[in-house]
């Protein structure tokens, strides 16, 4: 047996068309469904994205240290060469937050610094302004940066 194709009436064809119509209308109602999910989830995935950034990115470098309290140290006396002698004091400018520093390593410091010195080299105010540049240095050293400054409260020679 074989089969043939039936030619359709216009009004069967009218029906077919209508057919195939709603089936493409039906499919054009889902679009905006999945669109909807796609919107959905690319904003879910983009507010997990920035949270994660939020939580894992780098913390602000910190700003320059701020200045605390002072310190001030009791005047000492230090050999130089030649048989002179320096009487300094000093005073320390502490970073804001540290605890009060114990003198002691400042002194000892001091004393290092300055022992066995010319009397010229101490007495000359830039060869001076770079000592206590470089006792400033060492200072924050030894008190683990919590030293800020340094400040020549007396400064004798003799």
């Amino acid at each position: 047996m074989t089969v043939t194709a039936i030619p359709q009436t216009a009004a069967e064809a009218a029906e077919a068309g209508k057919a195939t119509t709603k089936t493409k209308n039906s499919k054009d109602a889902k679009e905006p469904k999945s669109m909807k999910k796609l919107v959905m989830i690319v904003a879910a995935v983009l507010v997990v994205a920035g949270g994660g950034y939020w939580f894992t990115k780098p913390a602000a470098p910190p700003g320059p240290p701020q200045p605390g309290s002072i310190l001030k140290l009791d005047s000492i006396q230090i050999n130089l060469a030649g048989e002179h002698y320096l009487r300094v004091g000093i005073a320390l400018q502490l970073v804001a937050g540290s605890s009060e520093a114990d003198g002691t390593k400042a002194l000892d410091t001091t004393i290092s610094e300055f022992s066995g010195l010319p009397m010229a080299e101490v007495n000359s105010s830039t060869q001076r302004e770079m000592l206590k540049k470089q006792l400033e240095t060492k200072l924050s050293t030894v008190y683990d940066k919590a030293v800020m400054g340094v400040y020549f409260t007396e400064f004798v020679t003799q």
